[in-house]
């Protein structure tokens, strides 16, 4: 077996593309728009006889004193949880930490993983989500849906809310304005500007801005990625001001129905939690039942300590920020 960066855009994401609900975080795209933050990327691949076992995409993080850590969003894959597998791509991985100056690697498996010397920490990507089954008729779709989620769509219909699809800059500075405002009122930290503006310019058929207009005015937005099979709900912001005209609603009936036309056949609500966030995770149950919805749950987000010394002080340092 050997270990070696993937330099073809057509291998990586054919392997990445052979897993249902595959992970647009390790995407060939998602390592591009990393490079145009300005971050070092790495993609490796696990070889045997010219076949791919495995996949991870790296992301190189600064940290003060001139030192990094690894990240390995949702990642890595692999095409068997074998632990030889495991093990010899962890051993690579722990190789490159120690030559870029890494404490120590961040990574979200999709199964469970030996122990390794693992150590468990707070969520980056949220451990739980739940898909709507895009095979399902428009009407089953909404059917099945919960009787206030469907009367709060075609309420939004009948007050005049339109939604359509948008990356003019004018209008991506809108949304920005309205998700500043959605981050104070829920209280969650944002990406900085910059971010949202450079990926809104990046591929219109990766990223796509869903805008919501009531009297001639821009109230709500949702940033969608649109990934293998899977269209995934990343962020939304909504003004309070008119949260009595429903628009998230009827932006996300508007997503889905863009999302069936298109032909994917999974619409990735992006994370529930009812002890986190009760009203998030209320509002985006609504959309889904038990017979066009299906709930997912990861391990969650772990660090493997290249310099256990370093790695005590980062933790250490944590606490007091």
């Amino acid at each position: 077996m050997e270990i070696r960066e993937v330099k073809d855009e057509n291998i990586w994401n054919e392997f990445v593309f052979s897993f249902e609900n595959s992970q647009f975080l390790q995407s060939w795209q998602w390592a591009e728009f990393q490079k145009i933050l300005g971050r070092k990327i790495f993609r490796l691949g696990l070889f045997e006889n010219e076949k791919i076992l495995a996949v991870a995409l790296l992301i190189k993080m600064p940290l003060p004193f001139l030192k990094s850590y690894l990240y390995c969003p949702r990642g890595p894959i692999f095409k068997e949880n074998n632990e030889k597998v495991t093990k010899i791509f962890l051993e690579k991985i722990k190789e490159i930490g120690k030559k870029e100056k890494s404490i120590f690697l961040r990574f979200e498996p999709l199964n469970q993983l030996p122990n390794y010397q693992l150590q468990k920490v707070k969520d980056v990507q949220p451990s739980k989500t739940i898909l709507l089954d895009l095979t399902k008729s428009e009407d089953e779709i909404l059917e099945e849906m919960h009787p206030k989620t469907r009367y709060n769509i075609r309420l939004a219909e009948k007050r005049g809310v339109r939604v359509k699809i948008s990356q003019s800059d004018e209008e991506i500075e809108i949304f920005l304005k309205i998700l500043e405002k959605t981050a104070k009122r829920d209280k969650f930290k944002p990406h900085p500007p910059f971010y949202y503006r450079k990926l809104l310019k990046f591929d219109k058929n990766f990223i796509k801005l869903f805008l919501a207009e009531y009297q001639e005015k821009i109230i709500a937005g949702n940033l969608m990625v649109f990934f293998n099979d899977t269209v995934t709900y990343l962020h939304g912001a909504s003004d309070n001001q008119f949260r009595n005209v429903m628009a998230p609603y009827l932006l996300h009936w508007i997503a889905i129905k863009e999302a069936k036309r298109l032909c994917f056949k999974y619409y990735d609500f992006w994370g529930v939690d009812e002890k986190k966030w009760p009203g998030v995770t209320r509002f985006k149950k609504g959309f889904v039942s038990s017979k066009t919805g299906i709930e997912i749950s990861y391990p969650g987000t772990f660090d493997l300590a290249f310099n256990k010394l370093w790695y005590r002080l980062y933790i250490l340092g944590k606490k007091f920020l």
